[in-house]
């Protein structure tokens, strides 16, 4: 789960296809191997991270890092925030970051990166769930329905067999990257109907810091603090923390933001696709995290699901606007 859809969710850049004709083809295919590749491989790398460093401060470490970066970088741009963003940027750090990474972080000490991912690809029914009940309309089609019902049978799938014969522990963890999924769904419908202007840049490094204060205090609060030192810290983890920070957040979202000034959020959105793959690829290639045929025909059937409802929610955007 990227923290850098933040900023892209709150302003939809409009596509520009004469600057993507012009752009560098390197270029064009290292920032999709950013959000597709990299993006997918940070499941793992939290993993690796929460293994000797507690799971909020984790991600508190991360988003503090990164969003002190990102503000520099506003700095250097002389933007300034206006009382609007600020409190956009509380009520964002805490639905994406706090309950949404927050949840992830500390789940991935109790499930496999590849189911956590899988589960967390779920976002998009989540994000139609909530968009169609605070709009008191629910738009459908066939494509829609047949998405949100295969969705709805991969993860019980994944409930039934992966995650529940496994113990109560992965149970939890499981019920926690399902929370976390709602809470950055709901995050990024407040998000959208905030209809807040100015840079999304600003926007996300203030989100990024409030949600890095959130993590650590939530994290001091729930006793990360006692036993732990820095000491103790693994090599493995400081390194998994430092991708974390320097290729899941600021080079792929400099890539993300890059790619959406340029070309169609459709296109750039498939990376929701890739993501899953990628992570289960990986868990199960570097950390032997084990692959059932279960668990992989319940995979298929949850990225399955993000194509139909990414596909059912366009239909029904492109029909409205024809029809004014």
């Amino acid at each position: 789960m990227s923290t850098e859809r933040a900023a892209i969710s709150i302003q939809e850049i409009p596509r520009m296809p004469a600057r993507a004709k012009h752009s560098n083809r390197s270029l064009v295919l290292f920032s999709f191997f950013s959000i597709w590749i990299i993006w997918g491989s940070t499941y793992l790398a939290i993993r690796y991270a929460v293994e000797t460093i507690p799971p909020l401060y984790t991600a508190g470490l991360r988003h503090l890092t990164a969003g002190t970066i990102l503000l520099l970088w506003c700095v250097v741009k002389r933007l300034k925030p206006s009382a609007a963003q600020v409190r956009a940027s509380i009520v964002i750090g805490a639905l994406f970051f706090l309950i949404g990474h927050g949840a992830l972080h500390w789940a991935e000490t109790r499930v496999p990166s590849g189911l956590a991912s899988l589960l967390v690809a779920t976002e998009p029914i989540f994000v139609f769930v909530i968009a169609s009940a605070a709009a008191r309309k629910w738009r459908m089609n066939a494509t829609l329905v047949g998405g949100v019902l295969l969705g709805l049978s991969g993860v019980a799938l994944l409930m039934g067999k992966s995650v529940m014969a496994s113990g109560s522990g992965m149970t939890t963890g499981a019920i926690a990257v399902l929370v976390g999924a709602f809470g950055w769904s709901a995050g990024i419908i407040y998000s959208r109907t905030s209809k807040l202007s100015g840079s999304p840049l600003l926007l996300s490094a203030m989100s990024l810091l409030s949600g890095a204060v959130m993590l650590l205090v939530t994290g001091t609060l729930a006793g990360e603090w006692r036993g732990f030192s820095f000491a103790q810290v693994t090599p493995r983890s400081w390194l998994a923390l430092a991708y974390l920070i320097v290729f899941g957040s600021v080079i792929a979202f400099t890539a993300y933001n890059w790619l959406l000034e340029r070309y169609s959020p459709t296109l750039v959105a498939t990376h929701t696709y890739v993501n899953p793959i990628v992570a289960v690829l990986l868990g199960w290639f570097m950390a032997g995290e084990r692959i059932t045929l279960n668990f992989g025909i319940a995979a298929a059937m949850v990225v399955g699901a993000v194509v139909l409802v990414d596909r059912g929610t366009n239909q029904i955007e492109r029909f409205e606007k024809r029809n004014g």
